[in-house]
């Protein structure tokens, strides 16, 4: 894999990232962010392999995997750094436990 299919992959996962913090101002519950970014990654992995040339896959099933790969990383990457910087579970609508509970249901 070369620098621009990382780029390309890195891409989703900022979108998914940036659209699940638009989520959180809604009313929706955070409880469903990981599946609102897994299905919107989805998406834009079929997006990609249509408008991106050095897409990292050729076929529709391993562009999807690849998007919700992509997607759920972004709500890893959000507890990563809430994690690291000590945020308190207080200041945003998600907190650890209904992550952990999430990962415990999957």
């Amino acid at each position: 894999m070369d620098m621009n299919n990382i780029t390309t992959v890195a891409g989703i996962t900022i979108i998914c990232y940036l659209l699940a913090q638009v989520v959180k101002t809604t009313p929706l519950n955070s409880k469903y962010i990981p599946i609102f970014c897994g299905v919107a990654g989805a998406i834009l992995g079929v997006v990609g392999l249509f408008v991106m040339p050095d897409f990292p896959v050729s076929n529709y099933i391993d562009a999807i995997a690849v998007g919700i790969v992509s997607g759920l990383g972004a709500t890893g990457a959000n507890q990563v750094f809430k994690q690291l910087s000590g945020s308190s579970s207080s200041d945003s609508t998600t907190t650890t436990e209904e992550y952990e509970s999430i990962e415990t249901e999957v």
